[in-house]
């Protein structure tokens, strides 16, 4: 079976996010779910594939969150939620609903608030997705480039929001997004272009393009 060769673009070309819209779309792939115990790894794994014929977004998908029966699928297409384990989903839009861009790179869920990583700037809803509130570079000091807001992960905890930036390094916001905090190269960080991030107490991980993992152990 022929398979598709990755195709890396440079960070630091800035038709890089028209260029992964265009190489995405001529992949054709799907959002696979699979339940598995434990125990059951053992055994072969079987996997049920949602597409757009289930009212999925995009079949591109960047990322994925899931929270017992409710699933985030992060896609070309908006941001697409299932609440019942993948067998109906509704997306939300820029123009439907209010979303930054309907291109999300990254997802990350808590409650009734949804974090939503896109290609222009991070969205966060605190009502499960009907409204959303878009933070940017320009509007909210999101990133560190000013020709850009766009964001490739987001994890939250509390009213702690980090926010891998595709070019303007990693952003931290203390008060839910109210405020923010851009820590580059010149604070040590690996590359400017944060691929994804996650935090633990006063420990940060971050994944850098070309810098490597870039890990602060104190906040």
């Amino acid at each position: 079976m022929n398979q598709i060769q990755p195709f890396i673009v440079s960070p630091s070309c800035r038709l890089w996010p028209s260029l992964r819209i265009a190489l995405l779309a001529s992949a054709a792939a799907v959002f696979s779910v699979a339940a598995a115990s434990p125990a059951a790894l053992a055994a072969p794994l079987t996997f049920t594939n949602k597409s757009t014929a289930n009212g999925l977004g995009s079949n591109n998908v960047r990322g994925v969150y899931a929270s017992g029966s409710n699933i985030y699928a992060a896609t070309t297409g908006g941001l697409s939620i299932s609440t019942n384990g993948g067998s109906n989903w509704t997306n939300y839009t820029q123009a439907g609903n209010g979303l930054g861009n309907n291109y999300v790179l990254g997802v990350y869920a808590s409650g009734s608030s949804i974090y939503a990583a896109t290609d222009s700037g991070l969205s966060i809803s605190t009502n499960s997705g009907s409204n959303w509130t878009n933070y940017t570079q320009a509007g909210n000091g999101l990133g560190s480039d000013p020709f850009s807001s766009s964001s490739n992960g987001v994890y939250a905890s509390g009213s702690n929001i980090y926010a891998a930036t595709a070019y303007g390094g990693l952003s931290i916001s203390a008060n839910s997004g109210s405020n923010w905090t851009n820590y580059t190269t010149s604070d040590g960080l690996g590359s400017n272009s944060v691929m994804g991030v996650y935090a633990s107490g006063s420990n940060i991980y971050a994944a850098t393009y070309g810098g490597g993992i870039s890990i602060s152990a104190n906040s």
